[in-house]
Formats: C-alpha cells, sequence, structure tokens
C-alpha cells in the first residue's frame, strides 16, 4: 500500500518531469492540493527530541526504543506521540546500533590444598576418544594429590561403576587405600556402588569441595 507521503511524491514528479497540472496530477496520484503544496518547516521540537534520544541511548547503550520512549514519556514528562518520537528514531537509524554482548562473570575457583603425604588424597576422572572408524572409548585416570602420580588408567568402551570399583581394588592391592578418592558428579562416581564400596572400605568420596560422607 502506498503511503500518502509517496503519492505526493509521485504527484510531485509528475508535474515536474511531464508536464502536467497540479489538479490532474493530484487527481490521479489521489493527493488533496493542500497536501501537495504543504512544505514541512524545521521544528526545534523534532530536534529536541533526537537530542534527547541520542542522549538516552548513549548513556544506555543496552535501551531500545521502547524504554527510551517510556523514559521521555514515564518519567521527564513528555506528551509527544508514540509515532513521531519513532519516525526520528529511525531518521536516526538507532534501531541499528550493535548492542554490547553480556560477559558472564566467572568466579575463580580456589586452588587445592596439596595433601601432605602420599595416599591422602586420590583424583579419578574420565576422558573420552574416538578410534579412527567412530567408536568412543573412555580412559579412567587414576591420580595421587600429593605428587601427582599416575595410579592407574583403565580403558575399555564402556566403563561401569562395577569396572570402577575393580580397578580402584588393584590399584590398592599393591598402594595401599587412599583418605579421600575426590571425584566430579557422573553417573559412575554416584552410583550406589561406588558408594557402598567406599563406605565399606571407610574411603571418603568428595565432590569439589563437598563432602559425601
Amino acid at each position: 500500500m502506498i503511503r500518502p507521503a509517496q503519492r505526493r511524491e509521485l504527484a510531485v514528479k509528475a508535474v515536474a518531469m511531464k508536464g502536467v497540472s497540479i489538479a490532474l496530477a493530484c487527481r490521479a496520484f489521489d493527493v488533496s492540493e493542500t497536501c501537495y503544496r504543504y512544505s514541512p518547516k524545521p521544528d526545534d521540537e523534532n530536534e529536541r527530541i533526537a537530542d534527547l534520544l541520542l542522549g538516552l541511548t548513549t548513556a544506555k547503550k543496552t535501551w531500545d526504543f521502547g524504554l527510551c520512549f517510556l523514559y521521555l514519556r514515564n518519567v521527564q514528562g513528555h506528551g509527544w506521540n508514540h509515532k513521531r518520537v519513532y519516525r526520528i528514531d529511525r531518521e536516526l537509524e538507532l534501531n541499528l546500533r550493535i548492542k554490547p554482548r553480556k560477559r558472564l562473570k566467572r568466579e575463580k575457583p580456589e586452588a587445592l590444598v596439596v595433601p601432605k603425604a602420599a595416599n591422602e588424597v586420590w583424583s579419578m576422572d574420565f576422558m573420552a576418544d574416538r578410534l579412527g572408524d567412530g567408536r568412543q572409548f573412555r580412559l579412567l585416570n587414576v591420580l595421587d594429590d600429593f605428587n601427582r602420580e599416575g595410579l592407574g588408567i583403565e580403558v575399555d568402551f564402556s566403563l561401569p561403576a562395577e569396572r570402577v570399583v575393580r580397578a580402584l581394588n588393584q590399584i590398592i592391592e599393591w598402594r595401599g587405600a587412599p583418605r579421600t578418592i575426590r571425584v566430579d558428579n557422573g553417573p559412575e562416581y554416584i552410583s550406589g556402588t561406588l558408594m557402598e564400596w567406599a563406605e565399606n572400605g571407610t574411603v571418603a568420596l568428595i565432590e569439589g569441595y563437598d563432602q559425601f560422607y
């Protein structure tokens, strides 16, 4: 649908380029002669609206047109028409501003306390990789936090809680049992099988800094 301003522009071009009369051009494009002869005058109030919009969007970079208009209307008490303010906003191309991305503030974790002797705290965690044919395999790594000594690596396509318990028992046979084992919240670690094994062997399982037992 052609807006009145566009019809007026077409009528002006017809008069200027085709030499038709103003009355004929107005009838052809359905424009009143009053509208045709209208010449907008510079409006100081429009400049004021533009200055206020620029000031708001500079100070409040995340505000869109809706927030700016509500601030002008409800906080500053200006009674300007919504369409008028929006038209000026579009002319200033404020709707094309690039909004800054929000950055998540991440807390820096505290450093782990180094044990004073071997077998005080072990850590175990899983890693995963894929073979050339696309099959995924997993690795269970067990370390002594005292000297970062690697105590064992279990590799298979599946490592359920029973396999984790068996691997730990094999290490304990030659190394001795630890006081504490640090784990994450994986399904193998929070299963009843591993928790029962730890409780029977008087081994404490801790997840990060939160102790299970």
